[in-house]
């Protein structure tokens, strides 16, 4: 009886465990148009790979498989979501880059034989201009940082940077600061040029083109500074049109860059479907050609989150992102801690193939 008992608590345990983990990785699965505590719980997907373990560990002493194995189901399920097999194929068994080909090894498709242009990027959300503007600086100049996106770029914040001096090290802005959240600005180390923003966004969302010198040959990127509407009470419909918006904005023709504050994980429905926004343009001659890729995921850095970095004790999870044309491989990607802000700053080595 004894043994039985034993059992049916060490059952009990793994299916407490279980149960959240099933329930969130239905809304997780199903792609519907989910209500905002439901978007954000979603959010925090990447976390349930920890009771999914632990309904599996609880789920062996009962000695049953029809309790381990859904157990195991989940936990497998959790790692497929992590870690997609394509991916981590693509990161540890792709072929080191041919130099002799003009090729840039990175976290996308590699450019082929046209050579490319290599620039460092970052981007911040600087939490209402609350971030420390030395360590910005900082940051950006022992980076090497030739394009920095911020979010949330106050007046003060903007005085602050120039005082600090950014501009010596970045000459080049299209900046539109407001007090709150939705002001933002680019600053590059190459003249930049407006081109529009992103129709019907809560946040000023401007897209710009930077040319850049690929070998004496011109590589141009298209770049949104991206900030959508958090999915909070009243506001899930407002972000997933933006997020859709920004979808059409990927199937422009060329090489692509859109990085900020998403307020969207890969295991958003809305986001993913963002990423594939471009996936059938390029049959018909313009578009990146396939997905767009997102550089942390592709680094199989999904556990390192960018917010909150401050403010409420949660578990931390990616909401800012650098998004490229796959055509436009990354690396060294890396999320750093800002003094004074609630999100990192995140960098990436992007490779901008010459054009055709």
């Amino acid at each position: 009886m004894k043994s039985g008992s034993s059992s049916r608590r060490w059952h009990l345990s793994s299916a407490l465990c279980a149960l959240p983990v099933a329930v969130v990785s239905v809304f997780r699965a199903v792609p519907a148009p989910w209500p905002a505590p439901v978007v954000q719980l979603v959010a925090f997907t990447p976390w349930l790979v920890l009771p999914a373990g632990a309904a599996l560990v609880l789920a062996l002493p009962a000695r049953r498989p029809w309790a381990a194995l859904p157990a195991g189901a989940l936990l497998a399920l959790q790692l497929l979501w992590l870690f997609p097999p394509d991916r981590v194929a693509e990161r540890f068994l792709a072929r080191p880059a041919d130099p002799s080909q003009g090729q840039e090894q990175g976290t996308g498709q590699d450019t082929g034989q046209r050579p490319s242009a290599e620039l460092k990027v970052m981007t911040l959300n600087a939490w209402k201009g609350q971030a420390d503007a030395a360590e910005v600086v900082r940051l950006v100049r022992e980076n090497g940082v030739g394009l920095l996106a911020v979010q949330e770029l106050s007046p003060a914040l903007e005085r602050r940077l120039d005082a600090e001096g950014l501009g010596a090290l970045l000459p080049h802005r299209i900046s539109r600061s407001r007090d709150g959240a939705g002001g933002g600005g680019v600053y590059s180390s190459r003249p930049l040029v407006p081109l529009d923003s992103v129709d019907g966004s809560a946040f000023h969302m401007p897209t710009v083109q930077l040319e850049l010198d690929a070998g004496g040959q011109p590589a141009s990127l298209t770049v949104t500074n991206v900030h959508t509407k958090a999915p909070v009470w009243g506001r899930a419909g407002q972000w997933r049109s933006e997020l859709a918006a920004l979808g059409r904005l990927a199937a422009r023709p060329g090489n692509v860059l859109m990085l900020g504050d998403f307020n969207a994980t890969l295991d958003h429905a809305e986001f993913r479907q963002m990423l594939e926004g471009s996936a059938g343009a390029g049959t018909g001659g313009t578009g990146s050609g396939g997905p767009l890729v997102d550089a942390g995921a592709a680094a199989l850095a999904r556990l390192i989150p960018t917010w909150p970095m401050a403010g409420p004790p949660l578990p931390g999870v990616v909401i800012d992102h650098i998004v490229t044309s796959p055509q436009v491989p990354s690396r060294g990607y890396s999320v750093l801690p800002v003094a004074g802000s609630d999100h990192a700053a995140v960098l990436a080595t992007l490779s901008v193939p010459a054009e055709d």
